[in-house]
């Protein structure tokens, strides 16, 4: 039997319909799934500096394979998906999280670090499908002119599970971790290399533990969503490729470009600011790694907290004023982050979560809007766009494995001047912001 057609009544303006309440429930249940992911994997970049005894940038690949699949899976998910339907794109997604997550179990048994990037790449072109099939999907589950709010509830509730994922990795990882420090293992790794392998071999197996676990629960997700009749969007039933023409009009479209380039350096500042708060209190203020850690969560609350506010917001702002005003507050709170030692630094690095709870799916919005079918290969440039992820946290990690910055007065540490690269990302997206509101405000 073929899958009802969503269709939208003429005159209901319900940002969720009612009749499709179960598979909204469903599709973004996955959001806090994909949520987990990033943020059990942020804190692992420490995590393997310490573990492998490697520098701040080799341990950073972490997020450069984490993010990578994103990028090369989106366009092939795109076409999948167009090909076929959401749901068959979100299956496939789902089949390859938890056999990425799983592969941690002989990762860790040959205790390669090259092996554990693979099973990350491989996790990630999972979420690559599940984001470029979810999100569009969103979209379309209603009004086009209430989608970007629709978006922006079913994307608050990623950060649930991204604060899921920080605790886990706090408690059940980074906590369990033994407590001989780098320097201790770097002696053990040249004079006692037998105890120095079993320390190895315990925090692995540590590590991979949550790995394995969230592997199992992704897979009963699978079962559900392949047993579960998913309503089709309008438009889904034609699955002609149409490559060229559908190409030709996204690159003719300044909006959507632009947009592409905004979360672009999105993705960059929030994986660079949630990666390193842990290396800011550590580096800067003497903290342990489960204590910094707390901090990471804190600033996760923070985000979710502000994604309802925002939200709530959008009713009686524009989103592209709102979204140019969120990223000044983001670049002030970041100058704070640079030269302003001590708590007073942390607590600005912390506080730039609230700046940026709104910019995912705000960007994502208006560079979609009024594109029609063209949304499903659109879709792919906004995910692939999440490889800002993959190359911007290295290029901050290698400044970090700098000395410090003597700047005439005062000296700067390369912790505090790395952070000048979101800092930069934040004027990217203020500039979107106001070419949105301004410029793009008639087609918007």
């Amino acid at each position: 039997m073929p899958e009802p057609t969503v269709v939208h009544p003429a005159g209901k303006t319900h940002v969720i319909p009612r009749d499709i309440i179960y598979p909204f429930i469903l599709v973004t249940s996955l959001f806090a799934l994909w949520g987990f992911a990033n943020d059990i994997t942020n804190p692992m970049v420490a995590a393997f500096k310490q573990i492998m005894l490697i520098s701040h940038f080799q341990s950073s690949l972490v997020q450069f394979a984490f993010y990578g699949g994103y990028c090369v899976m989106a366009i092939p998910a795109a076409i999948f998906i167009k090909r076929f339907t959401y749901k068959s794109g979100i299956l496939v997604g789902l089949g390859l999280y938890s056999a990425g997550a799983l592969l941690f179990i002989p990762s860790s048994m040959i205790m390669a670090f090259w092996a554990f990037l693979i099973s990350y790449f491989i996790l990630t072109c999972g979420l690559s499908f599940l984001e470029t099939s979810s999100n569009p999907y969103i979209l379309a589950m209603g009004p086009e002119e209430n989608a970007t709010r629709r978006l922006n509830f079913a994307q608050a509730f990623n950060p649930m599970g991204s604060l899921t994922g920080m605790f886990v990795a706090q408690q059940l990882i980074l906590a369990r971790l033994d407590d001989t420090t780098e320097a201790q293992r770097q002696v053990l790794a040249e004079t006692a290399p037998e105890q120095f392998k079993a320390l190895q071999v315990h925090d692995l197996n540590v590590l991979r533990g949550p790995y394995v676990a969230i592997g199992l629960v992704v897979l009963v997700f699978f079962f559900i969503f392949l047993i579960s009749k998913l309503p089709r969007s309008k438009g889904e039933e034609d699955n002609r490729l149409n490559l060229g023409p559908t190409l030709s009009r996204l690159w003719r479209n300044k909006k959507y470009i632009e947009g592409v380039i905004a979360q672009t350096f999105y993705v960059g500042v929030q994986i660079m600011c949630w990666t390193f708060i842990i290396q800011y209190a550590m580096n800067e203020l003497g903290m342990s790694k489960e204590t910094a850690q707390g901090y990471n969560i804190i600033a996760m609350v923070i985000f979710c907290s502000s994604r309802f506010i925002c939200t709530y917001l959008l009713k009686y702002f524009s989103p592209g004023r709102l979204l140019m005003s969120l990223a000044v507050g983001g670049f002030a709170l970041l100058l704070g982050t640079i030269f302003i030692k001590g708590m007073v630094g942390l607590y600005c690095l912390i506080a730039v979560s609230a700046c940026m709870s709104l910019m995912f799916p705000t960007i994502y919005g208006i560079a979609l809007k009024g594109l029609g079918d063209d949304a499903k290969i659109g879709a792919a440039g906004l995910i692939m766009a999440i490889g800002g992820g993959s190359v911007m946290p290295p290029l901050q990690a290698a400044i970090m494995d700098m000395s410090a910055f003597n700047l005439g007065l005062f000296t700067l540490s390369s912790t505090r001047v790395s952070f000048v690269l979101p800092l930069i990302c934040f004027v990217v997206i203020a500039v979107f912001g106001f070419r949105t509101s301004r410029i793009h405000g008639h087609s918007y």
